[in-house]
């Protein structure tokens, strides 16, 4: 049995392990690493320890410490409130604004993880206050992020048309941003429609104090549990099985004083001197990731040390809050799946797909590498891999270049909702007030059904019709 092929059977061991035993899936990865790199691939310790995803780790603890910061004085409490009165208190209306918030990050040049970073905890902190789900609304915001992805002037879309001018393939830039705007945007309504949109237009318009309580205003759809899943209802967050959408209150919370609405306003939460510095934090880190192209981790780490210094009683409980587990399960996979890459398993997959005689078959199977190594590893490492590897058969004119690299692009970035991507991964850390077991598993799930059928459709629409 060849080495790569022991690589890709331990990894399906350490997935059956860790969904059969509740064994946190990280630390079982970081065993796996250490097995399979050691006795398999003759790495040493700093041959492992290469594929650690060091950004990503201080990116989680960074961002969650922040937001945990920005939870614990009020500033996502106002925040929320602010966004309600501004869509009128059309509280259905908020998914979207957040889909379309991060859409406009990356289309101007976010990188997608840092327009995630910057709007998923707000719009998660929204989601629990007013009874949505952190399914929908999590996967709302990293399909906004990929929708505007790869406009021609975005990360994305800049490093794959820079592939595709220098592989000498025919392009076409503005189809490329369509794909993947359409393949997003389609895919945000069934969302949309499947986890409990319908039930949020049936409430009507809220008021911020509300809090989507029935019978303060709101024309709930219920107080009910859910029947779209499996979950019991009982947390007032929304998180029950995939499609669920609970429509239970959420519970009644204990108003500290200076969280009183202003009788000025009528409406809303104060605003403090920590709440104005938390604010002001935020808004600097925006500028500092977009403006500035600073680290989203470290950037979040320093803001939240200011804080803390200033206001040390807001702050004393934050470090305890940041997503511990989620870190030790994300870094603990991606460090084997560095080991993968090390021993040229992914290249060794993509290489025996590529000599494939038949394009047609070729080209789904390689959309579906993309979107399987992408759930786990760099979306835009994978296309850099995959594209050159299609240039064979796209030379013999039986595949439309332009159809296949846009159906590669759209494989390899909406699979980023998968709890193993970083994008998934910072929605995983941010949902405050859920059962995070629960909520990995439906992004786990929903990531799986992604990855088994985007691809063969993005295949269909966008290879088959021979497009370029």
């Amino acid at each position: 049995m060849s080495p790569e092929l022991i690589s890709i059977l331990v990894l399906v061991v350490v997935f059956v392990i860790a969904t059969t035993r509740s064994v946190n899936m990280g630390a079982l990865a970081f065993a796996a690493a250490f097995g399979v790199g050691t006795l398999v691939a003759d790495l040493d310790a700093d041959g492992i320890f290469a594929g650690f995803p060091g950004d990503l780790f201080v990116v989680l603890v960074g961002v969650t410490y922040l937001f945990a910061i920005a939870r614990a004085n009020g500033t996502t409490d106002w925040l929320v409130h602010a966004a309600v009165r501004l869509v009128r208190g059309r509280v259905a209306l908020i998914p979207w604004v957040m889909f379309a918030l991060t859409g406009a990050l990356t289309a101007i040049g976010a990188v997608s993880p840092a327009a995630v970073a910057i709007v998923a905890p707000i719009a998660l902190s929204f989601a629990t206050r007013y009874s949505i789900s952190p399914l929908l609304m999590g996967t709302m915001v990293v399909h906004g992020a990929q929708a505007g992805g790869f406009s021609p002037i975005s990360i994305y879309g800049s490093i794959v048309n820079g592939i595709v001018e220098r592989e000498k393939l025919p392009g076409s830039e503005i189809g490329l941003l369509l794909a993947s705007l359409v393949a997003n945007l389609l895919i945000a309504a069934v969302l949309f429609a499947v986890l409990g949109g319908r039930k949020l237009w049936a409430r009507g318009a809220v008021t911020p104090e509300d809090g989507g309580v029935p019978g303060r205003g709101t024309a709930s759809a219920g107080t009910g549990s859910s029947t779209g899943g499996s979950g019991n209802g009982t947390d007032g967050t929304g998180t029950g099985g995939a499609g669920a959408d609970t429509g239970t209150a959420p519970a009644a919370v204990a108003v500290r004083p200076e969280q009183e609405t202003d009788g000025a306003e009528g409406t809303g939460i104060r605003l403090n001197p920590a709440r104005i510095a938390t604010l002001v934090a935020l808004v600097a880190l925006v500028v500092a990731v977009l403006g500035f192209d600073l680290d989203a981790g470290l950037t979040a780490v320093t803001l939240a040390v200011v804080l803390s210094t200033a206001w040390p009683d807001d702050s004393r409980r934050a470090v305890q809050e940041i997503a511990w587990s989620t870190v030790l399960l994300i870094c603990g996979v991606l460090t084997y799946v560095g080991v993968l890459e090390e021993m040229g398993t992914i290249t060794w997959a993509g290489e025996g797909v590529g000599g494939i005689g038949v394009p047609l078959l070729a080209a789904v199977l390689l959309c579906y590498i993309g979107a399987i190594v992408s759930a786990f590893a760099s979306s835009v490492g994978i296309m850099g891999a995959l594209i050159p590897l299609a240039v064979p058969f796209l030379a013999q004119g039986e595949i439309g270049a332009v159809g296949m690299v846009a159906a590669l692009a759209v494989s390899a970035t909406v699979v980023d909702v998968s709890p193993f991507s970083t994008n998934g991964a910072l929605v995983l850390a941010a949902a405050p007030d859920v059962d995070r077991d629960r909520f990995f598993r439906q992004l786990m799930i929903y990531g799986g059904i992604v990855v088994a059928a985007v691809p063969v459709l993005a295949w269909l629409v966008l290879v088959v019709p021979g497009f370029g």
